[in-house]
């Protein structure tokens, strides 16, 4: 067995916490790699390491002094250092940053360092060793990820293991200093996982997994014990706080599970999310994994008569929206009838002319608009073997008052998606929840 774990800010946030992961590393000694966050925030009101070198880096370009925010990355440093009991040359470490940001060191550079430095401080309290990622993960001159030339690196680490790895940043073919976008760390943790053939990618944070629903609306949702990654792509593009697409795609092609377990209680069962087709999914009980959702939508429904036989028809209609640069989020249809339901982000300003196009290219008896739309995704790949499943939704919905204003499901009945006024969106989403969490 071999198992990837990676580590978030908030996991090593003090000294007190780098002491819970070196439990968490020794007590399985199949724990061969680790990727590291930079420090997160201490408490509520405290600030992140990567956020106080953001500032230091802008501040450096503006002219302002960047000795404050750097004072206060130092001291978290030297504090960690120095309560751990460790001799990593911190103040040499700290001396060549201060002097890289004085002359004029990218802000990649100055933000890749907190994982930098955690890694090197990591690396020293396990007994493991050290690998800077600027030697495994490349990018292409134009700023972009470079797989094959990643994979090309990373077989070093085929000879390697017991190590620490910082996440975040890698480099480009000139040698300076790249980091990811977002969720940068994630993106490293399951490159590597990928990289060494691991097992299972551990993903430490501070919370006891993905919940059913959005706490923030549902009290004390249930945790998602077990989750596909097709399920988790539903639920994140409508909006659950899961792991982005973009930091996952190297483990979900090489079919590796990711575990997100809670560094703080490493005895909780955590999220484990896994390919699909997996035996255990088979074998799941409950018919619905989670449910989210999103407001800010709105609905522009085109009727025609005899709109199915008109050939070209819905394809004239969708020209009008990539004329206009629009994405669309769904589009339920009838025989007379297709409507388009557009993120408003999208549709700023473009309203006007997106209805006389219409106008104009299709001809329609009516067009209504109608904003302030909800959606709401109830995701599940048990659904497609459970009956009532939608009698269910909709009766919850029913007994709720709420009304259902466009109904959509995909082919592979692994979602339903309802569009229901802003207005209900939260007592939607909680009768939704209720109805399958019991």
């Amino acid at each position: 067995m071999r198992i990837m774990t990676k580590f978030g800010g908030s996991s090593l946030a003090d000294a007190s916490q780098f002491h819970k992961v070196r439990g968490i590393v020794e007590a399985d000694g199949d724990r061969l790699f680790v990727v590291v966050s930079a420090p997160g925030r201490r408490e509520p009101n405290d600030e992140k390491i990567t956020d106080l070198l953001l500032q230091c880096a802008e501040r450096r370009r503006t002219g302002l002094s960047f000795r404050p925010p750097f004072a206060r990355v130092s001291e978290r440093f030297r504090s960690i250092e120095s309560e751990l009991g460790l001799n990593v040359g911190m103040e040499r470490e700290l001396a060549d940053i201060e002097h890289a940001i004085e002359s004029g060191a990218s802000a990649d550079y100055i933000a890749s360092r907190g994982e930098y430095l955690t890694g090197l401080l990591l690396a020293e309290y396990l007994g493991f060793g050290f690998l800077d990622p600027a030697e495994l993960i490349a990018f292409h001159d134009d700023g972009t990820y470079d797989d094959e030339t990643t994979q090309r690196w990373c077989q070093k680490l085929s000879v390697k293991e017991r190590v620490v790895i910082p996440g975040f940043y890698g480099r480009k073919r000139d040698g300076s200093i790249k980091t990811f976008s977002r969720g940068g760390s994630d993106i490293t943790g399951a490159i590597i996982a990928r990289a060494v053939r691991a097992d299972i990618y551990e993903n430490w944070t501070d919370v006891d997994g993905f919940m059913m629903a959005d706490p923030r609306i549902v009290e004390n949702p249930r945790i998602m014990e077990l989750v596909t990654y097709s399920e988790l792509r539903e639920l994140s593009y409508m909006g659950a706080n899961v792991l982005h697409e973009d930091s996952i795609f190297p483990v979900r092609r090489a079919r590796i599970p990711i575990h997100v377990r809670n560094t703080n209680k490493p005895e909780a069962s955590g999220t484990l999310i896994v390919p699909d087709g997996s035996m255990g999914v088979q074998r799941r009980q409950s018919e619905v994994t989670g449910v989210s959702g999103r407001t800010g939508f709105t609905v522009i429904t085109v009727t025609k008569d005899n709109m199915h036989k008109e050939v070209g028809f819905g394809y004239r209609l969708l020209r009008v929206l990539s004329h206009n640069n629009i994405s669309f989020e769904n589009c339920p249809s009838g025989i007379d009838m297709m409507s388009l339901v557009i993120d408003d982000r999208n549709l700023k300003g473009k309203l006007d002319a997106v209805i006389s196009e219409i106008r104009q290219d299709c001809e329609p008896n009516t067009i209504e608009v109608t904003s302030q739309i909800a959606l709401i995704a109830t995701v599940g790949k048990g659904m497609v073997r459970a009956k009532g499943v939608s009698a269910k939704l909709f009766g919850a919905l029913r007994d709720a008052g709420i009304n259902v204003r466009l109904i959509n499901q995909s082919s592979s009945e692994m979602n339903i998606i309802v569009g229901v006024e802003q207005r209900d969106f939260e007592a939607a989403v909680n009768a939704v929840y209720r109805a399958f969490a019991k």
